[in-house]
């Protein structure tokens, strides 16, 4: 009995270390300080409305069914400060202006890409994540902020996995959110901001809808963390894109057994001139806009049905609702037509070289023109750019992203697909089968291709999008065309000086160490900061307090690859070894390629 007796409290010391642990983290979650810039400088990229459009125009994603109210009233677990305010979010790396202010586009007076939606027939307001939180960018130096809209965010916006660093956006929101719900004294002054006046009549419900969402995102953690579906941390600026869209839609939508292990994090690219390009994502593998986009939303969380309340599929016309809002987000698209590349702004990071940046003109010719200046060709509407993909074993950059693309295969039986009317979709797949579809193994891109397909037709009919109306809206009239390549595209560079760190999984910090051989490069670096390196071309990557170190040894995160060395062409090495004067010159070229000051030289 005695021996029982100490192994129970044994258990027990443990089980109150445990909990000590957690509410440590809770209370204490390791994340950078937020110094507030002097000022926030604006490129002359495109017009304030246009920015503000981008900014805070909805997509239809919804947040774990988190209202937009309840998330500007949360209070941190032990504090009553405002978790939504701009100081504290700015932590996570989402990005604020000090000198902004509430607007009517912006209520909350939340960081960029922030917005709310109403689905049609509802009154409730939705927290809705838009494109532009994971495609703004800045840069700080000396005190000043370069916004780059269209570029690439180093937020740590998608993990769900909570970690003992305890610095991931959803891991305090939900810790946020238990306090408020298990604590009374925050729910009862969550309650009163939230409903007013209309405290007495709905506080009841507002308790168990509140508790709807906290499981919503408790059940997310819990599968996801227990599955190991991310086993590699993504970190600052990163996330498993197809990885999270196949788990959502496939895995959480349709069955478990479709959950995949996604451990292929990619940067976010960024977005100026991308509405030229003839195929999109890093492994060039959709072309119609509106598909791409849709793709996106229901990976960030937009709602989607496939089967009625019975459990049974959905069929015809009732395939497939969904929050996705096609017109804001052809809204969203042609504002993005309007985006151009950020220029090197002279006065804040330093005047140019120009005879060095001439030497580095004829260098890029040499170097570099081969696979990132593509060939256009004029379409009916629009310039198209054919960018070249290079296959993996060419680039010898980490296979993860292509590979898991091309492999990973989903059972979608239980949806009751007819071939033949999967034919009668706006689909193409590149190349064209000569075999039936399986569908008991298929695809990411393909299954993504007709569950977008269904998805665009229910949401045009549901908005009242005309035939004539449609092609505008899908983009250029393209079809939805998919292909699988185990390749990465060569983007044209125009801006690049703009969009650290390099490489699709953004393992390389600066331009400097990506003209260099693999055994040049850190292995090992600090991300997280915003401080910008102008000499070269990267962010800052010294250690700083709770920064997110990056290790390349780490499956996803390799830096092999796209390497200038001596040696034999192909695994890797595209190129000759650069000099370190010749690198110098690059980046000083690589500071105005595709600006007003590249006619200068």
């Amino acid at each position: 009995m005695r021996l029982l007796s100490r192994i129970l409290w044994l258990l027990f010391a443990l089980l109150i270390i445990a909990v000590a642990v957690v509410l440590y983290y809770v209370a204490n979650p390791r994340l950078p300080f937020y110094t507030p810039v002097d000022q926030v400088h604006y490129l002359d990229q495109w017009s304030a409305d246009e920015r503000q459009t981008y900014y805070f125009t909805p997509q239809g994603t919804q947040v774990k069914g988190l209202r937009y109210e309840w998330f500007t009233a949360l209070e941190l677990p032990f504090s009553q400060q405002r978790f939504a305010s701009p100081e504290y979010l700015a932590r996570f790396g989402f990005l604020v202006d000090p000198a902004q202010k509430a607007s009517p586009a912006n209520p909350g007076n939340l960081p960029v890409g922030f917005a709310r939606h109403q689905n049609a027939g509802s009154k409730e307001q939705f927290l809705d994540i838009t494109c532009a939180a994971c495609h703004t960018g800045e840069l700080h130096y000396k005190g000043q902020a370069i916004r780059i809209d269209g570029g690439s965010a180093q937020h740590v916006l998608p993990s769900s996995v909570p970690t003992l660093r305890g610095g991931s956006f959803g891991q305090a929101l939900v810790a946020s959110l238990a306090s408020t719900y298990y604590n009374p004294w925050k729910f009862e002054r969550f309650a009163r901001q939230v409903l007013g006046q209309d405290y007495d009549a709905h506080h009841e419900e507002l308790r168990k809808t509140f508790k709807v969402s906290l499981d919503t995102f408790l059940r997310t953690a819990w599968n996801d963390t227990h599955r190991g579906l991310y086993p590699t941390e993504e970190g600052p600026g990163r996330t498993d894109a197809f990885g999270r869209i196949a788990n959502a839609s496939f895995g959480d939508a349709i069955s478990p057994a479709n959950y995949r292990v996604a451990n292929a994090p990619v940067d976010y690219p960024q977005l100026w001139d991308i509405w030229t390009f003839d195929w999109v994502q890093w492994n060039g593998s959709a072309q119609q806009p509106m598909a791409r986009n849709v793709g996106e939303a229901l990976g960030v969380g937009a709602t989607l049905s496939f089967f009625d309340a019975q459990g049974n599929p959905l069929q015809g016309d009732a395939r497939y609702p969904s929050s996705v809002r096609v017109r804001d987000l052809n809204k969203i698209e042609e504002t993005l037509q309007l985006l151009k590349p950020p220029a090197w702004p002279e006065a804040l990071l330093g005047a140019v070289d120009k005879p060095l940046a001439a030497k580095g003109r004829a260098l890029f010719a040499e170097n570099c023109a081969g696979c990132h200046v593509p060939k256009v060709i004029q379409g009916p509407d629009r310039p198209v750019q054919q960018l070249h993909m290079l296959p993996v074993q060419v680039m010898g950059t980490d296979p993860g992203t292509a590979n898991n693309i091309a492999d990973h295969r989903f059972d979608l039986t239980s949806l009751g697909w007819d071939p033949a009317e999967l034919a009668k979709l706006e689909v193409q797949l590149h190349p064209t089968p000569t075999e039936p579809l399986d569908l008991s193994q298929v695809s990411v891109a393909k299954g993504l291709a007709y569950v977008t397909a269904f998805v665009e037709n229910r949401a045009y009919r549901d908005a009242g999008v005309t035939p004539a109306e449609r092609p505008a809206l899908d983009g250029f009239g393209l079809p939805i065309g998919v292909r699988e390549l185990r390749a990465y595209k060569a983007r044209p560079l125009a801006g690049v000086w703009a969009t650290p760190p390099f490489l699709h999984n953004g393992s390389v910090p600066t331009i400097y160490q990506l003209l260099s051989p693999q055994d040049e490069r850190a292995t090992r670096f600090y991300k997280g900061s915003f401080e910008y390196d102008p000499r070269h071309l990267g962010y800052r990557t010294e250690e700083f307090t709770n920064g997110f170190l990056f290790d390349t040894r780490i499956t996803g995160n390799h830096n092999s690859g796209h390497e200038f060395r001596a040696g034999e062409r192909g695994n890797g090495v595209i190129g000759r070894l650069l000099q370190p004067e010749e690198r110098w010159a690059l980046l000083e070229y690589l500071k105005v390629l595709g600006g007003p000051l590249e006619s200068q030289l």
